[in-house]
């Protein structure tokens, strides 16, 4: 049995370790093309290329690409510290329900501020025992997607029952090849790929890394009737 174990820990040590190294790989693709065009603009104006002779729209230009450029390196930076803190945070005790109630307030305020209905069913009085920031790193990324998914004047549905938490939101859902790419670094569906709608991609790469290291059930599906996305937890 002391073998068997120790083979699992093995196994679980060499699952994280390419992750990691997964993880760099898509950094390194994804920092390489602002990289890139970055050092072309300024090669072409130092050289008084043609159009880049016109400073006053290319200077500007090449802030806005090292301000991407530093929101990036943050947010690997941070989703890295994430993944060394998911195997340090200790659990502590709370009710669930009244921890999911407080998650949700500042998305619904910004909910309100985007003309969204953002409804709360939570029920029930459930104790757990958690890593209270983890968890609620992972909830927050849920709910500030499906905001972030959301169009004015439709809704969002947080339901908490029966130890299964849902949130709903009206939106276009997602194909079944997008599906296979969301819970990637860096990945974000076509349709909408600007700073305004979900960051650089991570936010729910880090809730399955989460999710995962919690041993929870998770699955992220189409509504039946098509018209949004429902992602649902099983504590």
């Amino acid at each position: 049995a002391t073998i068997h174990n120790l083979e699992q820990e093995k196994e679980k040590v060499g699952l994280a370790e390419r992750e990691k190294l997964n993880f760099l790989r898509a950094a390194s693709h994804e920092l390489k093309t602002p990289v890139t065009e970055l050092n072309v603009t300024l090669e072409n104006m130092i050289l008084c290329i043609g159009e880049y002779n016109d400073y006053e729209t290319y200077l500007p230009k090449c802030k806005e690409i090292t301000e991407q450029l530093g929101i990036m390196i943050k947010d690997i930076l941070n989703t890295s510290r994430l993944q060394m803190g998911v195997s340090n945070e200790k659990s502590e005790e709370f009710v669930l329900q009244e921890f999911i109630l407080e998650i949700c307030e500042p998305y619904k305020l910004i909910a309100q501020t985007r003309d969204i209905q953002f409804h709360t069913f939570i029920s029930g009085k459930t104790v757990v025992l958690a890593p209270v920031q983890l968890l609620k790193k992972a909830i927050s990324n849920i709910l500030s997607n499906a905001v972030n998914y959301t169009s004015a004047g439709k809704n969002i549905f947080v339901k908490f029952h029966s130890d299964v938490l849902t949130v709903n939101n009206e939106c276009t859902p997602l194909s079944d090849e997008q599906l296979q790419h969301i819970f990637e670094p860096f990945y974000r569906p076509d349709y909408s790929r600007n700073q305004n709608t979900g960051g650089n991609g991570f936010g729910l790469y880090i809730v399955e890394m989460i999710l995962r290291k919690l041993k929870l059930y998770y699955k992220f599906t189409p509504l039946d009737n098509n018209d949004g996305m429902s992602f649902t937890i099983q504590f």
